[in-house]
């Protein structure tokens, strides 16, 4: 693992959550998209090497929002960017971590992901991430 790429951050709503994270990390947004592959939305901040992102659904059956039915708003998964995603899922699961998925799959920000379950994590959601150059 190279470094922490970004925090994700589950919210209510973004239309809210963006001009507060602007006001408290003094910084613009730069990026909001739909990520098709977990349906949420995203917006981003860069902070100094590292980002916040926040997610947001619009159904009350999205993984976002039963997240925040049963813990509330808050930090949801931590992203470690890789040089080799397909290399380091095979390293984790010969290391006895639970793969949430087979394969990367694309995610936000133009980055091939995959995520750990959390309760090989001690309860927190790691989220493998390598930049889709293609």
């Amino acid at each position: 693992m190279e470094q922490i790429d970004h925090i994700g951050i589950a919210v209510k709503n973004l239309d809210v959550s963006i001009p507060l994270f602007e006001k408290l990390l003094n910084s613009p947004c730069y990026k909001t998209e739909f990520v098709e592959s977990e349906q949420v939305y995203t917006a981003f901040f860069q902070i100094g090497q590292s980002k916040i992102e926040l997610l947001q659904n619009d159904t009350a059956d999205g993984v976002i929002a039963k997240f925040i039915e049963k813990k509330g708003e808050g930090i949801h998964h931590i992203a470690f960017e890789v040089n080799d995603i397909v290399e380091e899922m095979k390293r984790l699961a010969g290391e006895g971590f639970v793969l949430l998925n087979d394969t990367p799959k694309l995610g936000a920000d133009n980055k091939w992901v995959c995520f750990l379950h959390p309760k090989e994590t001690n309860g927190v959601l790691i989220e493998l991430c390598q930049s889709n150059k293609g």
